[in-house]
């Protein structure tokens, strides 16, 4: 019997309609904000969201009688397909109101709004009216609330990436849990995610944005998406440093383990700070922040920066809150900009490059590879001088004081050599599509690690609107890979994986 007559349809097509709901109460949840605004938009975004409602209300009626088993190879094609349909349905606003009429320009968009890369094709984004303004912020707040299920429910299952190690106190199943049940640690976490967002809002209202501005910002920094409603994204604010102060905050947040912020609200302090990824995580931003910085002080040359409200760089306090800015948006892979980094120093371009590879912590809605992997890399390095020396020794690689198995330090280390492979293969076909040296490496690395903002022509005071249509779609692929761990979505381009069980 082949594979695809084994698969349990019913339940994928079932969870696939589930998802088309979800979308589209969104979408007049949108609706209602074009209503509220009088922005035109109401009509037309109401119909995408009957639309999509009707897909996936029929595919959940029709399959209504599901086999509630989910296997690892159903999972795979949840998980990948499900970004994929959620990014098809979620263009129809943006067809429907002629915001982006162009059906590869309108996927793009999307696919970096549920992925919470932040890249946009659009050259003029204050011109857009409110209703699809929010819709696009929102697209991050859904992918972000997906990441938080694939951490905790999905990814672990698969044995994805090294993704075991969400939990924070140990490596592996054996470590502890929030509740006895998924389900509940998700909506524990959910609640966290939702109730950081409406601290957000109310503190960006009252340090001067509008509300309408404010809730976008905080659906974007809690995803670590990076859409702004201004062309200069948070550069709008350089005048109004308590803006951007709060908005750090919420990155590094969001940049964290959710699991930390529930043991910070049960007042299991000694947990946060005992967690290796943790103390790395703030350790690096911290040093981070201290080089970049002092480098801007000193050197930085921003006299042509074309960002709107250039930073009076001549002040310490301006310099360092640039730096820690900039650092924040590319770790944790928002992607709001302050500054063009590029202009700042040639070393700077380089060191923000590089950092657009570490990525935040497991757990987190942040992209990129992810702290603890570097963490675990390094450790079983340095073991590897040891084992030189004591071949017969048993030196297993601890984290947070336990020995991790053999086999998710090798697939730690696979999903590094997979991680470095696309991002290789990923400048290669930018630069046969025609992009220069700069833009090609600049884009593969900040669509893969999910950042926004890159180098050359897809530098932060850029936009990829310029890119040929071919490019744009295999940008998206890009995002599609690394939001999803790599092994979710290329696994099913193997054979192997459609063959008899």
């Amino acid at each position: 019997m082949s594979t695809l007559s084994k698969l349990n349809f019913k339940i994928i097509f079932h969870l696939m309609g589930l998802l088309f709901t979800v979308n589209g109460a969104f979408m007049l949840l949108a609706a209602g904000v074009g209503f509220y605004y009088h922005d035109g938009t109401a009509v037309e975004l109401l119909m995408a969201g009957v639309v999509t409602l009707l897909l996936g209300g029929t595919a959940m009626l029709v399959t209504r009688n599901h086999r509630k088993e989910i296997k690892k190879r159903e999972g795979y094609i949840i998980v990948a397909f499900g970004w994929i349909f959620m990014s098809i349905s979620g263009s129809l606003p943006y067809l429907f109101t002629g915001a982006i009429p162009n059906i590869t320009n309108a996927f793009f968009e999307t696919m970096s709004g549920y992925t919470t890369t932040g890249a946009t094709i659009l050259s003029d984004i204050e011109v857009l009216p409110r209703g699809v303004l929010f819709w696009r912020s929102i697209t991050h707040w859904i992918g972000g609330m997906g990441i938080i299920v694939l951490a905790i429910a999905i990814l672990p299952l698969l044995g994805i990436g090294g993704m075991q190690l969400f939990a924070a106190e140990a490596p592996g199943p054996a470590g502890d849990k929030l509740h006895p049940r998924i389900t509940d640690t998700a909506k524990r976490l959910w609640l966290i995610y939702v109730g950081y967002t409406i601290a957000e809002t109310i503190l960006l209202k009252l340090a001067g944005m509008s509300m309408f501005d404010a809730v976008n910002h905080s659906l974007s920094t809690l995803s670590t998406g990076g859409f702004s409603t201004k062309n200069a994204s948070i550069a709008y604010w350089n005048d109004r440093p308590l803006i951007q102060y709060i908005i750090m905050i919420f990155m590094f947040l969001a940049g964290t383990n959710f699991v930390l912020s529930y043991f910070a609200f049960k007042r299991k302090f000694t947990k946060i700070f005992k967690d290796e990824e943790f103390r790395m995580y703030y350790t690096l931003i911290i040093g981070l922040t201290l080089i970049a910085g002092l480098i801007i002080y000193f050197q930085a040359d921003v006299s042509d920066s074309s960002i709107a409200h250039p930073m009076v760089y001549g002040a310490f306090e301006s310099a360092m809150r640039h730096s820690l800015f900039q650092i924040l948006a590319i770790v944790t892979t928002t992607g709001f900009v302050t500054a063009d980094y590029t202009l700042w120093t040639p070393f700077l371009t380089i060191f923000f490059f590089g950092l657009m590879f570490l990525g935040g912590s497991a757990g987190s809605t942040a992209g990129g590879i992810k702290i603890v992997r570097h963490l675990i890399m390094v450790k079983n390095g340095i073991l590897e001088f040891k084992r030189t020396l004591h071949p017969n020794a048993i030196l297993p690689v601890r984290y947070n004081r336990k020995a991790i198995p053999q086999p998710i330090v090798f697939n730690i280390l696979a999903f590094f050599i997979l991680y470095m492979l696309a991002f290789i293969i990923g400048t290669l076909v930018f630069s046969w599509m025609g992009l220069d040296f700069n833009t090609a490496l600049g884009g593969a690395a900040s669509t893969l690690g999910n950042v926004g903002p890159a180098l050359g022509d897809l530098g932060p005071v850029n936009n990829y609107g310029n890119l040929p249509s071919m490019a744009k779609w295999w940008a998206s692929f890009l995002m599609l890979i690394g939001r999803l761990e790599l092994f979710t979505v290329l696994i099913l381009l193997t054979p192997f994986f459609w063959r008899n069980r």
